[in-house]
């Protein structure tokens, strides 16, 4: 039974999203409680900054070492590993007594987090053809935005009931138990029932590039440059923001409570949502990624600076919008992974993919440490000065993924060809 013709797939594409949803619902639900952690721990926010970062910077350190060692032994053990370590981070978190744990637990979910894109990616490329990829990492990019969606008003209401610990708590079992269910669904069935095809087949059937030589090549790539900084203005702007400071933005810019900014958050995920799936849809109907993905970055890029024109409080209808633009161009980020997809051998698609994701999340770790710092050079928080000014960071991050979209090079269907994947 060959891999991508069975009906076994679909099991496996349905469990990797359900822990990938889950996985992602942690990127940003500590942004829920980023004045209880203030007041629970007496931290500033620069501290809480950090916080966010560094689970972050865990992420965008291990993308490339993920990705080349992904390539080399195969997506299913890194993914395992990766839930297991994000269930051990969340559940570290939820018992957290200082700061220093905190950072700690951060730092596992980070480390975790860190497996999942890129063997996601590579676990889409092993079990579907390539003409259903595009389509697939749209519903990929839907599932994290279902995610982010359960980190705002849902996990918002959750704690104002529970408290913060319990939430944190449950879903880190709920990690955990998906580590177990990966390892069912990706090793020991198949094993089974795929006897005949070994996942390592692949790997010694073909000559292998030396790392460092695949490296300097990537590295010296006008086109993984330009997914670096596709990835750089889109997510980390987005994820920075949101699971820091926009819970804090929304209450003390407009007087509004934890849930009503959940709320508005979710528009936000909606719109990342619609994102995903209709942004992926179009570049197959016009069979390009850089038009759709160009008109993305700038449409991106207008929202961000209409922030800084409103001195950082638009009127709130237009907030609404600005942050489902946003959304929406969080979601529409899926078209950089189908640019590498399209662009590169399988064999280095995990190493690129990787490099990739670094740009989205590099820009993820800056934003949240820089707004800490702006917002406690303009004390007190409450004057709004430094939310005004901290909107020049997604501005300038938003800048440079128009730049990644313009360098970005469109693959035809022959270069796709000539690079060893049929269309």
């Amino acid at each position: 039974m060959d891999k991508q013709n069975s009906k076994y797939r679909w099991i496996v594409f349905t469990a990797v999203l359900f822990t990938y949803f889950l996985i992602v619902s942690q990127r940003t639900a500590p942004g829920l409680i980023t004045d209880q952690l203030m007041k629970d721990f007496n931290v500033s926010a620069s501290t809480i900054g950090l916080l966010t970062s560094i689970q972050f910077l865990a992420y965008a350190s291990l993308q490339i070492p993920i990705g080349i060692l992904s390539d080399r032994y195969g997506p299913n053990l890194f993914l395992i590993a990766g839930a297991l370590l994000n269930g051990l981070g969340t559940l570290i978190y939820s018992a957290a007594p200082n700061e220093f744990v905190l950072l700690v637990s951060r730092a596992l979910v980070g480390m975790g987090d860190a497996t999942i894109w890129v063997n996601l990616v590579l676990i889409l490329g092993q079990w579907f053809r390539v003409k259903e990829f595009v389509g697939l990492l749209g519903f990929a990019g839907m599932a994290g935005s279902l995610g982010f969606l359960l980190a705002t008003y849902p996990f918002s209401a959750w704690i104002a009931w529970s408290g913060w610990r319990p939430p944190f708590f449950t879903v880190g079992i709920l990690l955990c138990l998906c580590g177990i269910l990966l390892y069912v669904v990706l090793v020991k069935r198949p094993n089974q029932l795929f006897k005949g095809h070994p996942e390592a087949v692949l790997q010694s059937e073909q000559e292998r590039v030396r790392t460092f030589l695949m490296l300097k090549r990537i590295f010296s790539d006008r086109q993984a440059w330009a997914t670096f900084f596709c990835h750089f203005g889109l997510v980390g702007t987005y994820v920075g923001f949101i699971g820091s400071w926009a819970v804090p933005y929304g209450m003390q810019m407009y007087g509004m409570s934890r849930s009503e900014v959940s709320q508005l958050m979710m528009i936000g995920l909606v719109g990342a949502i619609v994102g995903a799936s209709l942004t992926t849809w179009i570049a197959n109907r016009l069979e390009s990624i850089k038009r759709p993905y160009m008109v993305v970055h700038l449409v991106v890029l207008v929202s961000w600076i209409a922030f800084l024109v409103f001195g950082g409080k638009p009127p709130f209808f237009m907030l609404a919008v600005l942050f489902f633009i946003i959304g929406y161009g969080n979601g529409a980020s899926a078209l950089t992974f189908a640019a590498v997809r399209q662009s590169f051998a399988m064999r280095e698609v995990g190493v690129v993919s990787g490099f990739a994701n670094t740009g989205g999340f590099i820009s993820a770790i800056l934003l949240p440490s820089i707004y800490g710092k702006v917002l406690d050079h303009f004390q007190p928080v409450s004057s709004g000065a430094g939310y005004t000014y901290g909107f020049i960071i997604p501005v300038v991050f938003a800048a440079l993924g128009v730049m990644g979209g313009f360098l970005l090079r469109e693959q035809r269907k022959e270069s796709s060809k000539a690079s060893g994947m049929s269309v």
